[in-house]
């Protein structure tokens, strides 16, 4: 693909792929491609399109109110989705919705996407957009997830932001073999870690870079334990 040879939007996607997010090391090719096709800026707030592609979070400020939250930077969702190590028939768990954006590249490489959003106003609004990007393959419910949701093994869960610590009740929702990333600290010391489900009793968890983001909403953590 030649840059010179791209309309304007295009190019600017491009641009951010090869200057953002392949520098991060991203190279799986099925995580390149999604960010390829699916269109990043149909799930930014209106007022802040012309940042759609952009190495920055971008607030989630939509007509129903300023919800606090905001779209991760690209480099880190696509970082984020290259780590879960995807494959086509996997059933992967998002809490956290936000925009639908990170659930619509998740749900380009998996077979499905449960997504579980605690505000009610990101809920609505992730479905607008997937319906607009024509993701039929993702389902966004309105909930607390941070403790699991219902009791469907997964053979990935992300959650999208940082929690004090890796929460039991998701690391039980992982069916053997499942990968778990999550971004666990305070500001200004976080570690992203991925959680492997190795037998039904057993976990491996490995860190894998430092990183800040915002904290999980809602996030309120179990005092059940195993």
């Amino acid at each position: 693909m030649k840059a010179n040879t791209l309309p304007d939007i295009e190019l600017a996607r491009f641009n951010m792929i090869e200057q953002q997010i392949r520098p991060w090391d991203v190279s799986d090719s099925k995580v390149l491609e999604a960010l390829f096709r699916i269109r990043r800026e149909l799930f930014v707030p209106s007022a802040y399109r012309t940042l759609a592609f952009s190495d920055l979070e971008i607030p989630l400020i939509i007509p129903s109110g300023d919800t606090h939250q905001t779209m991760l930077a690209p480099k880190l969702e696509a970082k984020f989705t290259q780590l879960l190590q995807l494959k086509e028939d996997d059933c992967v768990l998002e809490v956290g919705t936000g925009s639908g954006y990170q659930a619509a590249l998740l749900a380009q490489i998996a077979r499905g996407v449960m997504s579980i959003e605690i505000d009610p106003r990101l809920t609505a609004f992730a479905q607008q957009n997937l319906q607009q990007a024509s993701i039929k393959n993702v389902t966004v419910e309105t909930g607390d997830g941070s403790n699991g949701w219902g009791t469907t093994e997964y053979d990935a869960i992300l959650v999208t932001g940082a929690v004090p610590a890796i929460p039991d009740a998701l690391k039980y929702q992982l069916c053997e073999g499942g990968r778990m990333i999550v971004v666990v600290g305070q500001a200004p010391a976080m570690t992203a870690y991925r959680v492997t489900r190795t037998t039904a009793a057993s976990f491996e968890t490995t860190p894998l870079f430092e990183t800040v983001i915002k904290p999980l909403s809602g996030f309120c953590p179990s005092r059940f334990k195993f």
